[in-house]
């Protein structure tokens, strides 16, 4: 399968996943995740599947600001209902990132390493997404604006024409091209843009 090259420049994810370390499916535990992996789970890149990487990449940073953040200890909750809009896709992202997962997840190993019932949607919050620590009960607000990172103006032109399939095949690479353009610019440029994520302690003004 052949990506677009900027997704080699974005930076992994790595966790410690104590469940990968016990049934000896990686080394010491340690589990990276690239972008590429959440681009395989939602069949494509967008800049929905972007936001949601970016809300994994600063929710585990806040909650683990020293250490490699601890994948199955992390309850997820989403404000929207999971069929509302592209929320079921950002769950899904967040979902694999984190090991929470809902009433079908693993339910453990005796009383250890369970993952079902930590992905929650429907949640009355004051953000987006809410990342909580199962140890220390330290949790994050998030909120992800696409918003900042406007579209090019040729998009407005082509969504239409490719979306009804009137679109030639000059028309359908450009529109290709111009919306990996735009993930591009919320992974890379503005990855650390608190215009484009913000992410604030449970509690902080």
């Amino acid at each position: 399968m052949s990506f677009p090259d900027f997704f080699a420049q974005i930076p992994p994810l790595t966790l410690h996943d104590g469940l990968a370390e016990v049934l000896g499916a990686a080394a010491a535990g340690v589990i990276e995740y690239r972008y590429e992996d959440v681009v395989r789970l939602a069949g494509h890149s967008c800049p929905t599947v972007a936001g949601a990487w970016l809300l994994a990449r600063h929710g585990l940073a806040a909650l683990y600001p020293d250490a490699l953040p601890e994948r199955g200890q992390i309850r997820v909750e989403l404000r929207a209902a999971q069929d509302a809009g592209t929320t079921g896709v950002v769950g899904s992202v967040l979902g694999l990132v984190t090991g929470a997962a809902g009433e079908g997840g693993f339910k453990g190993l005796g009383a250890r390493f369970g993952r079902r019932d930590l992905l929650h949607y429907g949640v009355e919050m004051p953000a987006e997404v809410r990342f909580t620590r199962l140890d220390s009960g330290a949790a994050v607000l998030l909120e992800y604006h696409p918003e900042a990172v406007p579209p090019a103006a040729g998009m407005q032109t082509l969504m239409p024409r490719v979306v009804s399939g009137q679109a030639d095949a000059f028309e359908r690479a450009e529109f290709a091209r111009l919306w990996q353009e735009r993930v591009q610019r919320i992974l890379l440029d503005h990855a650390e843009d608190p215009a484009l994520v913000k992410a604030r302690p449970e509690g902080a003004a």
